[in-house]
């Protein structure tokens, strides 16, 4: 099989890395691709993620027999009905199943009208409208941009000024352009987040194992919130095992009513969600594998990956078998100082090769690029190093070993990914 993976961060090395080990597969491009998924043998194609009919003339003209995107931008930019109109298989699902991710309005709604537990939220479009939301909500409440803003549209507001502010930022400031032009208020609930993703083919799902994603950009969950600083796999909060009975809850009420609007799910359908006295309820949908939760769980995929996704575009995926290790992987993501606001590009990125050195290490590329043949920083999340072990402790020790054997002038990274799991902070 000849495959396009669309994207150029951690996310799309960890999908190139994983889809290289199968025997299936003859040739991988990536567009517009990293050094990270070059290494791995891909050929990077100088083509946007948002550039949908170029990369339609791209996959014709070089026969391709499986696209798989990475981000949720060429998604609910329509991406899969493209490239279904040419004849190509997509992983991944239509526009209007991927407004899940693009409008978290339409996804409250959804929500429900399905039945799905999420929090108590109001809709506003104006800072007028919002405002009067939020002295009637009280606070502590969180407030969401609606639309795309990478994972970084979400303010958890302490206090009534704090809301007011976050809401200024986004409808006045327009600090995430037209996403902010509508905002989502919810209730603050109470608990710890784990997420939960599933395979989806319009009428089964498949959940893989747990993993928890660590938000904000500093030790002990503190600073703003980022696209992701590291994540691991299993969360306690979800056991092995224990992913259907949640994913019958929070997932498949919405796989379902898709389905019958005569648009199946097909790919990856992620569940952000928050563990409550009173069970799981759903913070948010993503419609494509997280990053970095991406990095630990396909580490700990044994199966290969390419039969999944065509039993997912077949509709047969109640026919696949599936198995994941029992063993645990942990991610660690190197960022650049100032990140997830404004930071300098190109920082000289030594020892990589030193890294992957530690026994089941992987270093996965986020935001990297070759200057006159160096390696340097090109994005806030520089690379994530991830680490299988017998354990989360074993993975932690690992990674955080790793690490240590790479330099990069003004980076940072989070020194407690897995502590919660470990029974700390």
């Amino acid at each position: 099989m000849r495959i396009l993976v669309l994207g150029s961060g951690g996310r799309e090395h960890a999908l190139v890395w994983k889809l290289r080990q199968s025997p299936l597969v003859s040739h991988i491009f990536a567009a517009p691709g990293n050094p990270g998924t070059e290494a791995e043998g891909a050929e990077n194609v100088p083509i946007a993620v948002d550039a949908i009919d170029a990369l339609v003339d791209f996959a014709k003209r070089e026969a391709i027999d499986l696209v798989v995107p990475g981000p949720e931008l060429p998604l609910t930019l329509g991406i899969t009905d493209s490239m279904r109109r040419a004849g190509i298989a997509c992983f991944g699902p239509d526009s209007y199943c991927a407004r899940l991710e693009g409008s978290k309005s339409y996804a409250k709604a959804l929500m429900e009208k399905t039945g799905v537990p999420t929090a108590k939220a109001t809709v506003v479009h104006t800072p007028e409208e919002a405002f009067a939301a939020i002295d009637r909500m009280g606070a502590p409440l969180v407030v969401k941009a609606d639309g795309l803003a990478q994972g970084k549209g979400v303010v958890i507001a302490k206090t009534l000024e704090e809301a007011r502010s976050a809401v200024s930022a986004m409808q006045k400031d327009r600090a995430f352009g037209s996403a902010g032009e509508t905002v989502v208020l919810e209730e603050f609930l109470e608990g710890e987040e784990v997420s939960l993703l599933c395979f989806c083919d319009g009428t089964h799902i498949v959940p893989l194992p747990s993993a928890q994603d660590h938000k904000a950009a500093f030790d002990g969950d503190t600073g703003p919130n980022t696209g992701g600083m590291g994540a691991y796999s299993p969360c306690p909060l979800i056991a092995d095992g224990m992913g259907m009975d949640v994913a019958k809850q929070t997932i498949l009420p919405v796989v379902t009513a898709l389905a019958k609007e005569g648009h199946p799910y097909v790919g990856v359908l992620y569940a952000g969600l928050m563990m409550t006295a009173n069970g799981p309820k759903v913070l948010e949908y993503n419609v494509r594998f997280g990053d970095p939760e991406c990095q630990p769980l396909l580490c700990r995929l044994e199966s290969d990956l390419v039969p999944i996704m065509t039993h997912c575009l077949d509709g047969t995926l109640d026919a696949c078998p599936i198995a994941f290790t029992k063993k645990a992987a942990l991610g660690v993501v190197l960022a650049k100082e100032g990140y997830p606001g404004s930071y300098a590009k190109g920082a000289r990125i030594e020892g990589i090769a030193q890294a992957e050195k530690t026994p089941n290490v992987t270093v996965f590329h986020s935001g990297t690029k070759r200057e006159n043949g160096t390696l340097v920083s090109n994005g806030g999340r520089i690379l994530c190093v991830t680490a299988l072990g017998e354990t989360i402790a074993e993975s932690q020790k690992q990674a955080y070993a790793a690490l240590g054997a790479i330099h990069c002038e003004g980076s940072f990274y989070r020194h407690d990914i897995g502590n919660k799991a470990l029974g700390g902070k």
